[in-house]
């Protein structure tokens, strides 16, 4: 790894590990977001509060530095965005300041998307509403939104981006483990029913 790919790594890492959700949660008087629901500190988990308007926020921000860390690796260190992207999303699921228990990735691998494989990004977010709005299931359509990814790219003939966004879908698809069990046995709550 050269020293630019180790320093966009980095940033992405930075501004990846920001935790929008908990932040936003605090400010909004809501207090520690990772007590409530899922004790996960993303858009959904913000949602359960009650407040649309945070998790909105928490969604779009959360996406933003994703794209955010991209475009400022590249502009610095050219040709040094997957390793940014990487560094985005490991910084969100595994934050030094939250002793690395951070969210799973969904919102954060739509906003690497956007300045990496636009087209990707398109697909990404039509599945995710598609799904959240039939399904009303958060994690399926963050799960099927993130195997589209790899698929675009694939169809789009750049198999070496296709092969990065597969490690992307595996590292998000292994962060739902326990969302994926829940679905296998029925219980994975849907968006707008009070978790137990």
């Amino acid at each position: 790894m050269t020293t630019e790919a180790a320093l966009a790594l980095a940033l992405g890492y930075l501004l990846g590990s920001i935790p929008f959700g908990l932040l936003l949660a605090r400010l909004g008087g809501k207090g520690d977001i990772r007590s409530v629901g899922s004790g996960n500190i993303g858009a959904t988990n913000v949602l359960r509060t009650g407040a649309k308007g945070l998790a909105a926020a928490t969604l779009l921000l959360d996406a933003a530095k994703g794209a955010a860390a991209l475009m400022l690796a590249e502009w610095l260190w050219p040709g040094t965005a997957r390793f940014a992207a990487a560094g985005a999303l490991i910084g969100h699921m595994f934050p030094v300041w939250l002793k690395f228990r951070g969210g799973k990735g969904v919102a954060t691998y739509l906003g690497v998307l956007i300045p990496l494989l636009p087209i990707a990004a398109l697909v990404f977010a039509l599945v995710w509403v598609a799904l959240l709005v039939l399904a009303r299931i958060s994690s399926l359509a963050g799960l099927a939104a993130a195997a589209s990814a790899p698929l675009t790219a694939l169809v789009l003939g750049d198999r070496l981006l296709a092969l990065t966004l597969l490690g992307f879908s595996l590292l998000v698809i292994w962060r739902h483990r326990d969302n994926i069990a829940r679905l296998m046995a029925g219980d994975e709550p849907r968006v707008g029913a009070k978790r137990a």
